[in-house]
């Protein structure tokens, strides 16, 4: 960049923090989707003194107005001002933390390689951001609704109406990742997934921001529906997403509590009706 100044090479733009990392005694590369610049990632000087003048504007999942300089292989972040601070909110539970790290990997895997930067992918994530921050709705279901909004913006919609092979009008019980979507009995191929009565529409609901149909819906939905799009998601992004193992054991853990307590509440019941009998 020889002959060029500092003002030539200054942007402003706000961007979504995706991650961190440390570089050398006091810096870090601070990875950020942005909305006019696409995924950059720049060196945040000095951010990890106690006197930084960052603070924790640049920390995962925050939302800031940034000032840039262009480098030769990093950009330079010279100001960065907070506009929506997600990230203390989001940190502060564990299942909104683990669905934000897989939501910020997504959002890195699609961007990284786009010659241009899609404004699209930059409000999906900050309008799942701000959701899952202010828990409009339940992580899962902001996590599911995200990927599959994300995915299709990026060329990879889901029609959940009819068979992805032949056309033939649905719902469909079948699904095949490989093949793209939901298949019928004719075109089914092996190893296809079979999803519970509801689970289409459900998924339908979710691709589309359709809240209503999605919010009463029974676990068993939910949880078959969050298998689906994260297997969908990462046969596509071509990477397994870290962060959903994590948030897999979570889910585990919480299912096997919440049967223990059906089952501690049924021994209990059973106990008192038997006492009661026996007097």
């Amino acid at each position: 960049m020889a002959g060029s100044t500092f003002a030539s090479r200054s942007y402003r733009d706000i961007g979504v923090v995706l991650r961190t990392q440390k570089l050398g005694e006091a810096d870090r590369i601070i990875t950020v989707l942005t909305a006019f610049h696409g995924l950059v990632r720049g060196v945040a000087k000095g951010v990890r003194r106690t006197s930084s003048k960052f603070g924790a504007t640049l920390e995962p999942f925050m939302v800031a107005d940034l000032q840039l300089v262009h480098g030769r292989s990093l950009d330079i972040i010279t100001q960065a001002q907070g506009r929506s601070a997600y990230g203390t909110m989001i940190a502060s539970d564990y299942e909104k933390y683990t669905v934000a790290s897989a939501m910020a990997e997504a959002a890195e895997r699609l961007t990284d390689a786009a010659d241009t930067a899609d404004r699209s992918q930059f409000d999906l994530l900050h309008g799942a951001y701000s959701a899952l921050a202010r828990g409009v709705h339940a992580p899962d279901l902001v996590l599911g609704s995200y990927l599959l909004r994300a995915l299709s913006s990026a060329g990879w919609a889901v029609t959940w109406s009819a068979c992805v092979s032949c056309g033939e009008p649905g719902p469909h019980p079948g699904f095949h990742t490989a093949a793209g979507g939901p298949v019928c009995a004719a075109c089914r191929p092996p190893g296809s997934r079979s999803l519970p009565a509801g689970t289409p529409e459900f998924l339908h609901a979710l691709q589309h921001g359709n809240w209503e149909a999605t919010d009463g819906a029974a676990a068993d939905i939910r949880h078959e529906a969050v298998a689906v799009i994260t297997d969908y998601a990462q046969h596509h992004l071509e990477r397994r997403l870290t962060s959903l193992r994590a948030y897999a054991h979570h889910e585990d853990d919480q299912r096997k509590g919440q049967q223990h307590r059906a089952a501690d509440g049924h021994s209990t019941t059973t106990r008192a009706v038997t006492g009661t009998m026996s007097r």
